[in-house]
């Protein structure tokens, strides 16, 4: 452990410290706030990395305040770095492998998020700041001017889902980022997008809760809200990205499932994956085809009487109903909250309600989407670790340890909640002798899923972690390996 001299430190027994005057190298080179570039060439020094290698980011960084910044800066990293080397034989040895002789992109979910968003057509985003999914929006609206896109800051997160399901019902693709308490003021919006079918997107990124909670930190307990929060009942499809990759190709996938089964689409996110910069291969514009649905062309209603009213509701066998935007002749309809007939007129009599409401739900029943559901690892495993989000990392190598011991280990990730990949699932985890369900919740949202769905086995326990930390690696391993 390198820590700053200034502050005596002291460490378990088990660490290895060493001291160095970060503040003092730092001062030195011409301000105490350096001494995290002083703590970088340290770094540095004890990992084998040339110091060259930070030169093109430190002028990319400080170029714009000066020669003289950028040169202080660059001598802060080669003195902490020296003094380290000056430490000798008492430094630990590390072997870095070899870079890959390939440029890679360096960000956070959030970036990726807005940047899929970009790439997949979406043109509105209205949005009320809220830790931590500001940065998409903060992102877009830098972005947006330049392809004629909008980002509006409303007063709360009510009128940012509203806004976004009215442009999205007047042709434009939008959507909206939220975090737990925003996902909550939207509950009713959600449920106004299901009965009136308007396809539209809602991020939500989690963080811990109740109420305000714990902004900053991390935590996986929306699983029930996003699933079953909305008052009666709509077909809602919730998406579950684990990747930086995964933020900038979901939003693809979620526009076009929003707009084929023209309804709410929520793709959630965890405070971990929206803010943690990782190392990610470069984003492929071809990996995000746009798909619009069931949109009828203006020339197929071009010869209806003017006052001609389109069945936008018309009952079908998949229960997906052509979709018209507003302003094309012939698309003349009535748009409500409320129960409605064919042509959106309102109708509360039984009969209209059975059908209608059946005509809703029969979108998505019996569809699994592809991929829900990806396992690696050992087939018939000692044990199938599950999990969701952000721990994809935090799980795949607690179980390449358990392998390394001799055990046998899969890792069974969740990308898709809703509908619930009861049939992935279960095949995922059926040859396992005991299944683990890792997830940041205190009363284990996932595994309550799996057994509310129907997907069943006999050693089902779950690992828990609610106290706003991810978690690490050791944390999964120490328990599956006290299992066995």
């Amino acid at each position: 452990m390198i820590a700053d001299a200034k502050f005596n430190p002291t460490a378990p027994e088990h660490v290895r410290l060493f001291p160095v005057p970060l503040t003092q190298i730092a001062e030195a080179c011409g301000s105490a706030i350096m001494k995290n570039m002083v703590s970088l060439g340290a770094s540095a020094c004890v990992l084998g990395l040339p110091v060259d290698i930070f030169t093109e980011v430190v002028v990319e960084r400080f170029s714009r305040k000066g020669q003289k910044v950028v040169e202080q800066n660059m001598q802060a990293i080669e003195r902490g770095y020296a003094y380290m080397r000056d430490l000798g034989g008492a430094l630990p040895e590390f072997a870095l492998k070899p870079a890959e002789p390939r440029r890679h992109l360096f960000m956070m979910g959030n970036d990726a998020i807005a940047l899929g968003a970009l790439a997949a057509g979406a043109r509105v985003m209205p949005a009320y700041p809220i830790t931590p999914a500001s940065d998409i929006m903060e992102s877009l609206i830098r972005r947006f001017p330049e392809v004629g896109g909008v980002v509006v800051q409303t007063e709360d997160e009510i009128a940012a889902l509203t806004m976004a399901i009215g442009a999205a019902y007047g042709g434009a693709r939008a959507f909206t980022a939220t975090s737990g308490p925003g996902l909550s003021l939207m509950m009713e919006a959600i449920g106004l997008a299901g009965m009136t079918e308007t396809p539209v997107v809602i991020v939500d990124t989690q963080r811990g809760g109740p109420s305000t909670g714990l902004p900053t930190k991390q935590e996986q307990s929306d699983l029930l809200a996003a699933l079953f929060g909305n008052h009666g009942e709509i077909p809602k499809i919730v998406l579950n990205p684990a990747t930086t990759e995964e933020c900038f190709t979901v939003m693809g996938k979620a526009f076009n499932l929003a707009e084929y089964y023209q309804c709410p689409v929520i793709v959630m996110t965890d405070l971990a994956l929206s803010l943690s910069k990782q190392t990610t291969d470069w984003l492929r514009l071809e990996d995000i085809e746009i798909d619009r649905g069931l949109v009828v062309a203006p020339e197929e209603l071009a010869d209806l009487p003017v006052h001609h009213e389109f069945k936008r509701y018309a009952i079908t066998e998949s229960g997906i109903s052509p979709r018209v935007f507003p302003g094309v002749k012939g698309g003349l309809h009535h748009v409500t909250g409320v129960e409605h007939m064919e042509t959106g007129r309102p109708n509360e009599t039984p009969a209209n309600r059975a059908k209608m409401m059946e005509k809703r739900m029969r979108k998505l029943r019996g569809v699994e989407l592809p991929g829900s559901v990806v396992r690696t690892g050992d087939a018939q495993p000692d044990v199938a670790i599950v999990g969701i989000g952000s721990s994809i990392g935090p799980i795949a190598e607690a179980a390449a340890r358990l392998r390394q011991q001799g055990y046998r280990a899969a890792h069974v990730h969740v990308h898709a909640l809703l509908p619930f990949p009861v049939r992935q699932l279960q095949e995922a985890i059926a040859d396992a002798k005991q299944v683990v369900v890792v997830e940041n919740n205190a009363t284990g949202q996932l595994r309550h899923l799996m057994s509310f769905f129907g997907v069943e086995h006999p050693r089902v326990s779950s690992l828990l972690k609610f106290d706003g930390t991810p978690f690490l690696p050791v944390e999964i391993y120490n328990h599956c390996k006290g299992m066995m």
